[in-house]
């Protein structure tokens, strides 16, 4: 079984249709198992219950942005070692530099293709 075949991704952005697109992506690149969730908090609760491999997860947010849902992840023992990707339009080194002290793993800037979200996962978990 390949990487991509049990690879367990988690999408979370307040717009349904940049979830979508994320999705669309993940499955062009032959991955399946991915969950969503319309909010940081909603998203942080779930993977308390039950942690994927990786988050991708948009970095603005109502309520809870992208960088404070990370901050929590890596606060709770169970999600401190998932992969976490901030999907952004605006990646500012101010931002940059706070997800990495928070340990953000990588960053894709929107708009990305398929091929710049390969690359980024690739670098987190390893080759598809």
């Amino acid at each position: 079984m390949s990487l991509k075949d049990s690879l367990r991704i988690m999408v979370v952005d307040d717009m349904t249709v940049s979830r979508g697109l994320v999705t669309q992506a993940l499955e062009e690149l032959g991955i399946f198992h991915v969950a969503t969730e319309a909010s940081g908090r909603a998203a942080l609760s779930r993977l308390a219950a039950d942690p994927v491999h990786l988050v991708l997860a948009d970095y603005n947010m109502p309520g809870m942005d992208g960088l404070q849902l990370l901050e929590g992840l890596r606060r709770n023992r169970s999600t401190q070692r998932i992969g976490y990707i901030l999907v952004t339009g605006t990646p500012t080194p101010d931002l940059i530099q706070k997800g990495q002290q928070l340990g953000l793993n990588n960053m894709v800037r929107k708009p990305f293709t398929t091929a710049t979200m390969k690359k980024a996962i690739e670098a987190v978990v390893g080759r598809l």
